[in-house]
């Protein structure tokens, strides 16, 4: 599961990386009718971000994270905090014993997860009538505020020219999902080093090796504390997909994985 990279720094991931608003949760609860007590669940839970609040709905949550690092600060953070199960397993390798589910849920995870596999597993987990919630963070930008990428382009060519990865993200109005998904205006402030921080959490970054990272991020510090102000906003639409067990969960990447 490629999901592992964020296993090298679990404290961090769980500091700096963006949560979910009440307000999705409120609208998973009023479209799927499901109650307290519903059995939730959920794959590649990382460091509990989306746990916390499907416990706080008093779901039965059986949450999947093959991650030591991640489940460690997952478990902490849930401890007396409802009806959760951590279990140290890919979606592709546990074993559910026959056990079905209400709801599945995928915070920022599904991506990670084989669509092979998905399209025959979900109709196996889930009840007569269940449910699929995706739920994704996709980085957006406003026309005419200071972005990321756009201020330190050059630092990214300096230190890995040419890779497929670097680029602006989409503006908000044009990365808006269809009628289905729901989806909700997120932003983090962060002044530089901060922003690095978060940068290090993700797998664009956490891919390229040490000795080119360390040096890019910090370079990327500097230059939004010197030219910047020391302030740089990273927005987002956090999205929910929500289909019904008779429609086929959609397989999509997100950002920021």
């Amino acid at each position: 599961m490629g999901g592992l990279v964020f296993d090298e720094v679990p404290e961090l991931y769980d500091r700096v990386r963006p949560g979910y608003p009440d307000e999705l949760f409120a609208d998973l609860v009023a479209v799927t009718g499901l109650g307290a007590g519903s059995a939730a669940l959920e794959v590649g839970c990382g460091t509990g971000q989306a746990t916390r609040s499907l416990a706080a709905l008093g779901w039965r949550v059986t949450a999947l994270e093959p991650g030591a690092g991640l489940a460690a600060v997952a478990r902490r953070r849930l401890a007396g905090r409802g009806e959760v199960e951590l279990v140290p397993s890919t979606f592709e390798d546990w074993d559910n014993r026959g056990k079905r589910f209400d709801v599945l849920v995928a915070a920022q995870s599904w991506h990670w997860v084989d669509p092979a596999v998905a399209e025959r597993r979900v109709p196996e987990l889930l009840r007569p009538g269940g449910w699929t919630a995706l739920l994704s963070h996709v980085v957006v930008r406003r026309p005419g505020e200071p972005e990321m990428y756009a201020a330190t382009a050059d630092l990214h060519e300096r230190y890995s020219p040419g890779n497929p990865a670097w680029g602006h993200p989409p503006l908000e109005e044009e990365a808006r999902p269809g009628d289905e998904d729901r989806c909700y205006p997120t932003v983090q402030w962060f002044d530089g080093r901060g922003f690095a921080d978060l940068l290090r959490t993700t797998s664009i970054y956490r891919k390229l090796p040490e000795g080119v990272r360390e040096p890019l991020l910090d370079a990327i510090a500097e230059r939004i504390r010197t030219r910047l102000g020391d302030r740089l906003a990273r927005r987002y639409l956090t999205v929910l997909r929500l289909r019904h067990l008779s429609a086929p969960p959609v397989h999509s990447g997100s950002g920021p994985g």
